[in-house]
């Protein structure tokens, strides 16, 4: 009975170590991602480009210049929303006369934003960007005197605006925009807009159709971003098979042995922190003030380590004089809060800046940084 029981047990070890270690190979080889995410973000835009207005006449002859401003503000890698605003000049005529007519419009809306690129991946890095875009606003035209100008007959004069010169405008359209974790980007954008049918100041019981096509430019800034969760490696552990049974019926044999004598070792400990910053900014953000209390505990375990804080700027954006201004800032900034808000002795405390003479990371915007460097030797006995 006693050896049924024992290969019991020695086939239920090997089970559950044979699981135990496919469990974490499986989780080894699974993609890690490490990097920040970009959670959410605004900013701002200048347009230029072309509209035409769809009407009866010779559609070459209507193309006119267009221009756009817009702020926008993206809640997530995928939906975002803008307050959009273009203007200038809209163009009409009759085919069969061969005139044509000019006016001026301004046309502000509410549109919002998908992503679709960010939709179907799981990083917001990509170096295009396909973004869908819907919206709806309120269109105002002006200054139509040169229709007035037309030698028409009455049976061809269009409805005239009179004092009702506001209509409503429904958008939709389609962007393409260079990689959204850049401060600059470049932009392609077309959209169709449905306008009152008093638009272009003729009649013909259904809206009017205007169609855009712009290239633009924005500046990204106030960006967020996210860490991923960290993945968990379980440690798998030898299963030691219980082997009491057969060692109590053994004679016990007692061997005295002398134990060696305590030897000092001495030991080093390192501390490493690397502090990011949003751009334009000095203070340290949330994740900044953690890093910055696991450096004052380390002066406060180790009363002789001295601590080194030396300030960067990224060399993609500002320029070398303002770069040096924001990475002295950074480091003198790191030093007074370890200072005043977490009481470490400052003549321990020495600061450096680089500017952007020293780029630490091979990507541009991690450059904003502040790294912190220290040593601490302690001895132990073994």
């Amino acid at each position: 009975m006693n050896i049924i029981k024992k290969k019991k047990m020695k086939y239920k070890n090997l089970l559950l170590t044979a699981t135990m270690a496919l469990f974490a190979v499986s989780t080894v080889t699974a993609q890690e991602d490490t990097r920040d995410q970009l959670k959410s973000y605004s900013y701002v835009e200048a347009q230029g480009g072309v509209q035409l207005t769809s009407t009866d006449a010779d559609m070459t002859k209507l193309i006119t210049p267009t221009v756009a401003v817009s702020f926008g503000h993206y809640f997530t890698p995928v939906v975002g929303a803008r307050l959009h605003v273009n203007a200038w000049q809209a163009k009409s005529g009759f085919s069969d006369l061969d005139q044509f007519y000019k006016w001026k419009y301004i046309t502000p809306s509410a549109d919002l934003l998908i992503n679709l690129t960010n939709l179907m991946s799981q990083t917001p890095k990509h170096p295009l960007n396909i973004i869908l875009l819907g919206g709806i606003g309120l269109n105002y035209a002006w200054d139509n005197d040169e229709l007035k100008d037309l030698n028409l007959s009455a049976a061809r004069t269009p409805l005239a605006w009179k004092d009702d010169k506001l209509s409503h405008n429904i958008r939709a359209g389609l962007r393409l925009e260079t990689d959204v974790t850049k401060p600059l980007g470049l932009s392609f954008e077309v959209n169709a807009n449905s306008i009152d049918d008093r638009f272009n100041s003729k009649t013909n019981d259904a809206d009017d159709w205007q169609f855009t096509a712009m290239l633009g430019i924005s500046y990204r800034f106030g960006k967020r971003y996210q860490k991923p969760a960290p993945v968990l490696i379980p440690i798998v552990q030898e299963v030691v098979e219980d082997n009491s049974a057969d060692l109590a019926e053994a004679t016990p044999v007692i061997v005295e042995e002398k134990k060696p004598e305590p030897k000092a070792v001495v030991k080093t400990e390192n501390l490493h922190e690397e502090i990011f910053y949003v751009i334009c900014k000095s203070d340290p953000t949330e994740g900044g003030q953690a890093q910055l209390q696991r450096v004052a505990d380390f002066m406060k375990k180790y009363k002789d380590a001295k601590v080194q804080i030396v300030g960067y700027a990224d060399r993609g954006t500002g320029n070398p004089q303002i770069n040096v201004m924001y990475a002295e800032r950074r480091a003198a900034e790191c030093k007074d809060a370890l200072v005043n808000k977490y009481g470490c002795d400052a003549a321990r405390i020495d600061i450096d800046s680089k500017g952007d003479t020293v780029q630490p990371f091979a990507e541009n915007d991690k450059n904003r940084c502040v790294i912190i460097d220290s040593k601490a030797q302690y001895t132990v006995y073994e």
